[in-house]
């Protein structure tokens, strides 16, 4: 099984006439041509993308598709209003692609998400992938080594998420990755992945790509200890220097508990298989897989 998408998802791309957005499209398309069902441009209703209908509002989308899921490929200036749109339109999943949005914007939509009932991935977030099912974004199986399996993967950052995919899926494919994004403020975090992997029967254990910076992980910790199904995790970021951002705009360490030591220790503590650098993860993820005792 899987989690957020999966081949009944339909989805709909705002933005789709955008050099981005079409890109998406075309890739979506051709890996999950029942997935994608419409687009989203104001003033571009009535064309075509990637043989894609496209309409000027996304309740326009709905009422013709039944569009449930939406990935946001606007600018950041034009988030706000595409978020709510979506979610105003009846929309349950929507995934931000674009960085850069405004901190007290993004403030705001997630509170307007949670109000409304839906989930808001980002901003700043690569994707979800459920291989063989359904993909959006950069998290697709033509840009990730994915196949599926029983592995649960939720990262911060979709670079590492890429590496983590390589390292492991020779051991095992995934269920569902979730790219949460990487700035301060975060629609969906560990916290909110973490209990749908739980109650997924088709995952059997969970690899968690933290980063330095906000208190996400440390959250994710807590619940960790209560999990049944193993962790394996892994916080980048150990040698960043205070007060320095490093690549991400949350990846910057205020002191306390936002570095990379203590989330690691926090962690490790909950019972969670802690990898000190990544290339450890594919031999903790192969004890989880066979039942071994947290190291």
């Amino acid at each position: 099984m899987a989690i957020l998408v999966d081949e009944r998802s339909r989805l709909v791309i705002q933005g789709i006439t955008g050099h981005i957005g079409a890109n998406f499209a075309t890739e979506t398309k051709r890996r999950y041509p029942e997935v994608l069902v419409a687009g989203v441009t104001p003033g571009r209703g009535g064309q075509a993308v990637a043989g894609v209908p496209v309409y000027d509002a996304v309740a326009e989308a709905v009422a013709r598709h039944g569009c449930d899921t939406a990935l946001v490929c606007v600018p950041p200036a034009a988030v706000t209003d595409s978020v709510i749109e979506a979610i105003d339109a009846g929309i349950r999943l929507v995934s931000v692609y674009a960085e850069g949005v405004p901190l007290h914007e993004a403030v705001a939509l997630v509170a307007y998400a949670r109000q409304a009932g839906a989930r808001l991935l980002g901003p700043n977030a690569s994707g979800v992938l459920s291989p063989g099912k359904a993909g959006l974004g950069e998290i697709t199986e033509g840009f990730f080594p994915a196949r599926p399996g029983r592995l649960g993967i939720v990262s911060k950052s979709g670079s590492i998420m890429y590496e983590t995919v390589a390292l492991t899926t020779e051991l095992e494919g995934q269920s569902t990755m979730v790219c949460l994004g990487g700035d301060p403020v975060l629609g969906t975090t560990f916290r909110d992945v973490l209990p749908l992997f739980e109650a997924d029967p088709g995952t059997a254990a969970v690899v968690l790509i933290g980063e330095i910076g906000g208190p996400d992980e440390l959250l994710a910790a807590d619940y960790v200890r209560t999990m049944r199904k193993p962790v394996v995790a892994y916080v980048s970021g150990h040698a960043a220097p205070p007060a320095r951002k490093m690549g991400h705009a949350g990846a910057i360490v205020t002191g306390g508990p936002d570095t990379a030591a203590a989330k690691t220790e926090a962690l490790r503590a909950a019972g969670a298989r802690v990898a000190a650098i990544l290339p450890d993860v594919p031999a903790l993820v192969q004890a989880a897989l066979a039942g071994l005792p947290p190291p």
